[in-house]
């Protein structure tokens, strides 16, 4: 039994670099690199970023897709990957925080009006503006799973007034939670920032299109570190042009990378980031050779996923 890397995609670990890390984890194990996957019969674990097209269809012994992070959108439904096989995620803590970071440095900068004094100094303008005071700004959060609820938690500790919004009934101290499709607009009126950390599933796609774009309060940003296909882009910049909301920072995008002609590049409310708000992998690299030990084994996987869910 062995474990084929295939990233999927440049810009983030190598394969090999992987790799060696997982082995010295796992010392002994067989793990290999696409760049030098031996036989194919062999290889029963497969660990991606993104699925190739025709990775998994050429590994007749594959049992386990191991996606490194958290969204498997791409995996569950995808048609080289046979109804037998297993799909599993991870749930790292280190890209969590990196998630909540990268929203809370969005919010700041519009808090404190970075943007402003950094057009200031280059004009050599004095120009002090009042910084938003946090106890009377609202955050709202999209999805309170394992990364949203920590967003939201790490907003509420600054002194934020914090609403979160999940499909399904959820509690945490000291958040407002909002659940269900009717309760999402009222919400979004409310919040001056909008923070969504929500996967892919049939009920997430497109679900800021129009309707709930218009429910935002005017002039609120939206930050999106969660999936791309949340957000109806075309509707997002008709939107913008009209102020609800007032501005957009995406981390993920419905295609990526962004193509150089797509107006999103351009449009003067939208801050573009290349899908980097969670990086590192962390102590969940151990859950990775953890899941090779547990399916040569026969024993249950770590943080294995509903195909039929989608998560």
């Amino acid at each position: 039994m062995a474990l084929l890397i295939s990233i999927g995609h440049g810009g983030w670990y190598s394969e090999e670099d992987l790799a060696e890390e997982l082995r010295a984890l796992a010392p002994g194990a067989d793990i290999r690199p696409a760049s030098s996957p031996g036989n194919l019969d062999e290889i029963t674990m497969l660990a991606v970023s993104t699925l190739k097209t025709d990775i998994a269809a050429r590994l007749p012994n594959l049992k386990l897709v191991q996606k490194l992070g958290a969204g498997v959108e791409t995996i569950v439904n995808h048609p080289t990957v046979a109804p037998h096989v297993r799909v599993a995620r991870l749930k790292p803590e280190e890209p969590a925080r990196e998630i909540a970071e990268y929203c809370l440095a969005y919010v700041l900068r519009a808090q404190r009006n970075l943007l402003h004094h950094a057009e200031a100094q280059a004009r050599a303008h004095w120009d002090p503006v009042a910084p938003k005071r946090t106890h009377m700004t609202t955050v709202g959060v999209l999805g309170l799973g394992h990364i949203g609820g920590l967003t939201a938690r790490l907003m509420a500790g600054l002194g934020f007034q914090v609403h979160g919004w999940s499909r399904s009934a959820k509690g945490i101290e000291g958040i407002t939670c909002h659940h269900g499709a009717d309760a999402l607009p009222g919400m979004l009126g409310q919040c001056d920032y909008v923070c969504a950390i929500l996967p892919s599933t049939s009920e997430t796609r497109g679900l800021m299109g129009p309707e709930m774009l218009a429910a935002m309060k005017p002039g609120a940003m939206l930050i999106n570190a969660g999936r791309g296909d949340l957000i109806d882009e075309a509707a997002l910049i008709a939107a913008l042009n009209r102020g609800t909301p007032g501005h957009a920072v995406l981390d993920v995008l419905c295609t990526e990378p962004l193509p150089q002609d797509d107006p999103l590049w351009r449009h003067p409310s939208v801050t573009i980031t290349p899908h980097v708000s969670g990086w590192h992998l962390g102590d969940a690299l151990a859950d990775v050779v953890e899941n090779l030990r547990r399916l040569e084994a026969g024993q249950a996987l770590l943080h294995e996923v509903d195909r039929a869910r989608g998560y």
